[in-house]
């Protein structure tokens, strides 16, 4: 996987108002974005583990802690359309 680095500057104090450490900080904000992404339909669950670094168990996992369901299903013809061609 071809990977990119970006850097972001933030306030120095952010990391003590979460009491983290600045790599735990940035292993919880690209899960908090994967997830979000996820919820908005905007990536998929496989993207999004790989947006946040871990494996798809470990994804569907964080989407328990932050309350937000693995289906992305808005009907009952959605889910049998997704049955029908898997």
């Amino acid at each position: 996987m071809d990977t990119v680095q970006i850097s972001i500057e933030l306030p120095q104090d952010a990391f003590s108002a979460l009491r983290q450490e600045p790599a735990a900080f940035v292993r919880e904000m690209r899960l908090a974005a994967a997830v979000k992404w996820y919820e908005l339909e905007r990536i998929s669950q496989a993207k999004a583990a790989e947006i946040a670094g871990i494996s798809r168990a470990e994804f569907l996992a964080a989407l328990s802690r932050y309350n937000v369901t693995p289906f992305q299903y808005h009907s009952a013809d959605d889910l049998i359309s997704e049955v029908a061609d898997g």
